[in-house]
C-alpha cells in the first residue's frame, strides 16, 4: 500500500516589520525560498535568469552604448534581492571596479549575509562590493561619488509596484537624481516586469535615448519574459541632448 507523502509545506525564516508597518517574511520549502512583502512574493530563487540576466547588463551596459571606452571602474546598483544580479555582475566587471548596492531592507542585506547567501555564491563577500542599506534616492541625495554604469531592481517596474514609494525613481525627479551621478558617458538601465509604454513616452519626452531590451527564460523570439531599459546621456535622433538640461537644471 503506498502512502501519499505530505507535501512540503513553507516554514517561515524571518519576520522583519519596517519602520513604515510593512512586513517582510523570508521562507523556505526544501531548496526553495522566497522574500514576500506584505503577503506579496517580491522574488524567489526558482529561476533567477532574468536577475542574472541584468546582473551581465550591468557589466556590459557601458560596453553597448560606448564599445570604446574604458572598462567601468565604479558602479552602482538599486536592488540586492537575492544577490543574483549582482553575482553576475560580478563575475563579468574588472577586478578593479568598485560595485556599490543599495538595499532599503536591513532584513534583506541580512538574509544575504546568511540564510540565503549561498544560493548566489556569497557576493557580499567579495572585497569589491559597498553595501549601502538605505534607499538609493538618499544615497545619491548624500554621496558625491559619480558612476559609469547605474542598473536598478527596486521593483517590479514602472507599472506594477509592489511599494508606492518606488514610483519615484520612475519619475522627472528620480531620473535627475540618477543622472546627476552618472559619468557623462555612463549608461543607466532599469529592469522591468512587462514593457511600459508610458515609461518609454516620458524617457522620449524628456528627449533621453533609450532601448528596451527583451529578457528571455526560454528560446529567443518566444514571448519575453522580462525588459531591461537602457538610457545613456548621448544625443537623441532629433539632436535634443539627452543629459536633458530641462531636468538636469531643474531645482
Amino acid at each position: 500500500m503506498t502512502v501519499p507523502c505530505e507535501p512540503v509545506r513553507w516554514e517561515v525564516l524571518d519576520t522583519s516589520v519596517l519602520g513604515t508597518g510593512d512586513t517582510v517574511v523570508l521562507r523556505r520549502r526544501g531548496a526553495m525560498f522566497d522574500i514576500r512583502f506584505n503577503g506579496i512574493e517580491l522574488m524567489s530563487n526558482a529561476d533567477p535568469t532574468s536577475e542574472l540576466a541584468f546582473g551581465r547588463a550591468v557589466a556590459g551596459g557601458r560596453d553597448r552604448t560606448n564599445p570604446s571606452q574604458a572598462a567601468p571602474s565604479r558602479v552602482l546598483i538599486g536592488g540586492l534581492g537575492m544577490g543574483f544580479t549582482l553575482r553576475a555582475a560580478l563575475d563579468h566587471l574588472p577586478e578593479a571596479c568598485a560595485v556599490h548596492v543599495c538595499e532599503l531592507v536591513p532584513a534583506v542585506a541580512q538574509w544575504n549575509q546568511n540564510e540565503i547567501g549561498h544560493l548566489a555564491g556569497w557576493p557580499l563577500r567579495d572585497p569589491r562590493v559597498h553595501l549601502e542599506t538605505e534607499c538609493i534616492r538618499t544615497y545619491l541625495a548624500r554621496t558625491d561619488r559619480l558612476f559609469d554604469v547605474i542598473f536598478l531592481d527596486t521593483d517590479n517596474g514602472p507599472d506594477w509596484m509592489v511599494r508606492e514609494e518606488n514610483a519615484a525613481i520612475y519619475q522627472q525627479e528620480g531620473l535627475r537624481e540618477i543622472l546627476l551621478r552618472l559619468k557623462p558617458q555612463g549608461v543607466v538601465g532599469y529592469w522591468s516586469a512587462t514593457r511600459s509604454e508610458a515609461f518609454a513616452a516620458r524617457l522620449a519626452a524628456l528627449g533621453l535615448s533609450w532601448t528596451a531590451e527583451p529578457v528571455y527564460l526560454g528560446t529567443p523570439g518566444q514571448e519575453p519574459f522580462h525588459f531591461v531599459y537602457y538610457i545613456s546621456p548621448q544625443k537623441s535622433a532629433d539632436g535634443r541632448p539627452a543629459l536633458a538640461e530641462e531636468i538636469i537644471n531643474a531645482n
